[in-house]
């Protein structure tokens, strides 16, 4: 079965780094666009960037262009995202998503951006 789990989450402080890892199974990774989006309490889940299936294109929401980067293995089938000048309006869980014509989400990791 499709499962996408992700780790790498945690607390940190303003200005710091983290990086999320989702690691995918069940299906033929390389074929698919992978996506990462978050959510706080309250507000609708958002997209935060997705990439394509082998990694040539990248897209971002607007209020993390410059700061996060995603990025993808096949041989590992794991999608990463790096996320740099953390800010506290960055505090979330985030989620990795596929469509394999249902949608997959994985179960989410906390991010906490508080000093």
């Amino acid at each position: 079965q499709v499962q996408l789990v992700e780790s790498g989450g945690g607390l940190v402080q303003p200005g710091g780094s983290l990086r999320l890892s989702c690691a995918a199974s069940g299906f033929t990774f390389s074929r698919y666009l992978m996506s990462w989006y978050r959510q706080v309490p309250g507000k609708e889940r958002e997209l935060v960037a997705f990439i394509s299936t082998d990694g040539s294109a990248t897209n971002y929401a607007d209020s993390v262009k410059g700061r996060f980067t995603i990025s993808r293995d096949n041989g590992k089938n794991t999608v990463y995202l790096q996320m740099n000048s953390l800010k506290p309006e960055d505090t979330a869980v985030y989620y990795c998503k596929t469509y394999l014509g249902v949608v997959y989400w994985g179960q989410g990791t906390q991010v906490t951006v508080s000093s």
